[in-house]
């Protein structure tokens, strides 16, 4: 379930955040395991979708990075992005980082009040250009970090999106043959059913049984919906789901990559943003499956110990043969962030060639099954009136 909450901070300060939990006691301790007290909760049905953020850190980033850019100082720039909004979530983030600023906190805490707008890894690395002056810097990082992350979904939304239409008009068409089109033709050959073929038998028996019973059809096809709705809001289904698929074969592999490329850009952008090795792959745990966190432990420990990270992730299995020798490279000239950044560009350019591979290849496929469905349903309606055609002459 998930569960919103306003809670007071070790500053006494007011945040408000929304957590997923198995009950509203599990809820309170995580809130209470990152310093916060909470004083109201309330949890939210499972069955609605998530609400998207109005505020769009990616925009805000690139908005500020260009009045610093400009001249302005942080204040200013924060200050003016505020002026300019009119109301909404966006304008009380903005007043409120203002605010905190000329409370005298530093921008980061500023930041970490809005934990449901600005994520862990945000938070982390504008902490560390504070200690430079680097701001602006840090914010070309995050902006180049999330235009890439969002170019990889892009890719896999696009090359989806033609395979979905083509699945949904498919169905569509399926039932309105076999709700509506089928039960009529049933009611035209009932004098004829024991002289009909076995197969047309069967397709008219179950356009008769639709026909007597559409209601009760159409309250399990709602609650089959509702039923799919809440399992994809579940975490835990979710998980089961993606532990299943990891099991695939081939589709197993490409996953591991995705996930691989996710975990060598967010590890290189907090390497070059001056996090040490460790706390960045620490941070980095949340972005991963649950299948390669305890591979991702083992290396940090591994590291820990003084060994290399080529060398602990490739102990870990954390890492390709590719990966292995760039990350050795990398060592070598001493800039692991920009390395791995690199690793994560080649590896997802090979998963949006798999996309791409496996939508050129479904498409057809798909194209023909659904051609076949429909071709069978017609001519298994039809099938009668040809012999009865064949019968005339």
């Amino acid at each position: 379930m998930r569960f919103d909450m306003h809670a007071v901070d070790a500053r006494q300060r007011v945040v408000a955040l929304t957590l997923e939990a198995a009950s509203e006691a599990a809820a309170r301790d995580a809130a209470r395991g990152r310093g916060l007290d909470v004083f109201e909760i309330k949890s939210k049905s499972v069955l609605a979708f998530p609400r998207r953020p109005a505020f769009s850190a990616l925009l805000f980033s690139r908005e500020l990075k260009s009045l610093l850019e400009a001249g302005l100082n942080l204040v200013e720039a924060l200050q003016t992005l505020a002026e300019k909004e009119a109301g909404g979530e966006r304008s009380q983030v903005l007043r409120g980082i203002v605010s905190a600023l000329h409370r005298g906190e530093p921008y980061s805490r500023a930041l970490a009040g809005f934990p449901a707008v600005f994520s862990p890894l945000y938070v982390a690395s504008v902490k560390a250009a504070e200690r430079t002056g680097g701001i602006a810097e840090a914010l070309a990082r995050l902006i180049a970090y999330q235009e890439e992350l969002e170019s990889v979904k892009k890719k896999v939304v696009s090359a989806s999106i033609y395979p979905a239409i083509l699945l949904a008009v498919g169905v569509l068409v399926l039932g309105f043959l076999m709700f509506y089109v089928v039960p009529r033709f049933a009611g035209v050959y009932e004098d004829m059913a024991q002289t009909l073929p076995f197969f047309s038998q069967l397709l008219l028996a179950f356009g008769r049984f639709a026909g007597r019973n559409m209601v009760f059809i159409g309250i399990a096809f709602a609650a089959l919906i509702a039923g799919s709705i809440w399992a994809f809001s579940s975490a835990a289904f979710r998980a089961w789901l993606n532990s299943r698929l990891w099991r695939l074969p081939g589709v197993g592999a490409r996953m591991k990559v995705y996930q691989l490329a996710r975990l060598y850009r967010t590890a290189g952008m907090l390497l070059r943003a001056g996090i040490p090795a460790v706390r960045a792959l620490d941070m980095a745990q949340d972005l991963l499956s649950a299948q390669l966190r305890p591979q991702l432990a083992l290396a940090k420990r591994l590291i820990e110990e003084g060994r290399s990270m080529s060398a602990a992730f490739g102990t870990a299995g954390l890492a390709t043969p590719v990966a292995s020798r760039m990350m050795a490279v990398g060592e070598r000239s001493g800039d692991m962030g920009a390395m791995l950044g690199e690793i994560a560009r080649f590896h997802d350019e090979e998963v949006a060639r798999a996309v791409d591979w496996l939508t050129r290849a479904f498409e057809p496929v798909l194209m023909a099954v659904l051609g076949i469905a429909v071709g069978l349903v017609v001519v298994l309606m039809y099938m009668p009136i040809f012999e009865l055609a064949g019968s005339i002459k």
